[in-house]
């Protein structure tokens, strides 16, 4: 990052950690109405949900591209720079854009931050202030429609201003209940809060009975169109395959076979299912077959860091966020699928709000031995302690392995994959976002739009 770049983020870290919310719509309303509502000068599509969000705005908005789109992406979290929560026509914008982003926003949120002190409320948040800007940035480019990935749940996040034409949601579990509530009916209502009259919905085949009566009961009341995985789409059939895997898809509003989709796993499967139905619901209102070779170009080239990414050979090393029980069972899920580990070492790393010993119960079937560590963040749970609960879950002290300097815990992860001279072990490195993107940073892994 440039001096001046580190000088606005830190500056927008202040405001409020990344991790927290306030429920209330008000200060971003207001400030999209002073800056004269930008996020209505195009179309939109908002996802929602638990894990998944990330990688199926990817392949949307890679859809949308190779069918002549202008478009917008915004995602969260970042792995190397903030700058890229912020893409345009698939590429993150550069330092200079956000910059100029940031500047467009200032004088209006100075406004509404003394309107909210002068009523005793918060400042615009750290989402807040970036999600103005991204609709900011996106109004000037201008786009032709804009793929917005919620925040933080979806009733009360920033993204909330815009009026969106499809409303996606990924498979819901528990995660951030501080936030959404204790309950899976008490989160999907808050990811159900994405929902309008007017937006086709496109809704991923849900783990819990629970979740997928609030949205079935949510969309009813709204008397919204909807597409339900499993019901009026769906994945017919998939191979895996070197390198990713190929899919027939039922869509909205036509059959699509022989896709080759350039990731690895089922859920990426169900992601593809998700993008593909969102763009015939914006491009044909959902009555339209999307061109074959169209969506063919656009799947077999889609990408996803730090989602089930291979940056190594010899040994293979994975990469995957995988920050909450669920994505760390599909993890376990996609490895035993695509690969055939002799042995399988973890390099886990994990935040303080996320639930560690979920997270590694999830990993331990998969992982004959794991090193222990942490990143930079000052939410990671401290080495030693996160140690100490996997040792109790792990059941076997010689499985487990300490190592707070994370340079030095790929290099013993990458050791105990070759044990003995093995020359087909694997190391799966997971549990933060912040994780993988710093093992990514280690090894050299080139950066990508």
């Amino acid at each position: 990052m440039s001096p001046e770049l580190r000088e606005v983020y830190a500056a927008l870290l202040e405001r409020a950690p990344e991790n927290r919310i306030e429920p209330d719509l008000s200060r971003i309303t207001r400030v999209m109405e002073l800056m004269g509502d930008p996020q209505n000068s195009y179309r939109s599509i908002r996802i929602a949900g638990t894990n998944g969000k990330t990688t199926t705005a990817r392949i949307l908005e890679r859809i949308l591209r190779e069918a002549g789109l202008r478009t917008g992406r915004t995602t969260s979290p970042h792995l190397r720079s903030p700058v890229e929560r912020i893409a345009i026509d698939g590429a993150s914008i550069d330092e200079e854009g956000f910059l100029q982003a940031y500047r467009d926003v200032e004088p209006f949120a100075a406004i509404v931050d003394a309107e909210s002190a002068a009523a005793g409320g918060p400042p615009l948040t750290y989402f807040e202030y970036l999600t103005a800007m991204s609709f900011q940035a996106f109004a000037s480019a201008p786009v032709d429609v804009a793929v917005v990935e919620t925040g933080l749940g979806g009733t009360w996040d920033a993204t909330g201003a815009v009026d969106p034409d499809v409303a996606v949601i990924t498979p819901i579990s528990l995660d951030h209940q501080e936030y959404l509530g204790e309950t899976i009916a008490e989160i999907a209502g808050e990811k159900a809060g994405i929902l309008t009259s007017r937006a086709t919905a496109v809704i991923a085949s849900q783990p819990y009975q629970d979740a997928a009566d609030v949205l079935r009961e949510r969309i009813t009341e709204l008397g919204a169109e909807a597409a339900v995985e499993d019901q009026q789409i769906g994945v017919i059939a998939r191979t895996p395959g070197v390198g990713g895997q190929m899919l027939t898809l039922q869509g909205i509003a036509g059959r699509y076979e022989d896709l080759f989709l350039s990731l690895l796993g089922e859920h990426q499967a169900r992601n593809a299912l998700l993008a593909v139905s969102a763009a015939e619901a914006l491009l044909g209102d959902g009555g339209t077959v999307l061109d074959g070779e169209m969506l063919g170009a656009a799947l077999s080239t889609v990408t996803s860091p730090g989602r089930a990414e291979v940056v190594r050979q010899a040994p293979t090393v994975l990469l995957d966020a995988a920050h909450n029980p669920a994505g760390a069972l599909t993890l376990v899920e996609t490895v035993r699928e695509n690969f055939r580990f002799t042995r399988s070492v973890g390099l886990i790393g994990i935040l303080q709000e996320k639930d560690a010993a979920g997270v590694l119960e999830a990993l331990e079937p998969l992982l004959d031995a794991v090193v222990i560590s942490q990143s930079s963040s000052p939410r990671a749970v401290p080495t030693d302690r996160l140690a100490e609960l996997a040792r109790d879950i792990f059941d076997d002290e010689d499985r487990v392995f300490e190592q707070p300097s994370l340079p030095d815990a790929i290099q013993a992860a990458v050791d105990l994959a070759e044990l003995d001279g093995d020359q087909f072990g694997g190391v799966v490195a997971a549990g933060s976002v912040t994780l993988v993107a710093e093992v990514r940073d280690l090894l050299g892994v080139p950066e990508e739009d």
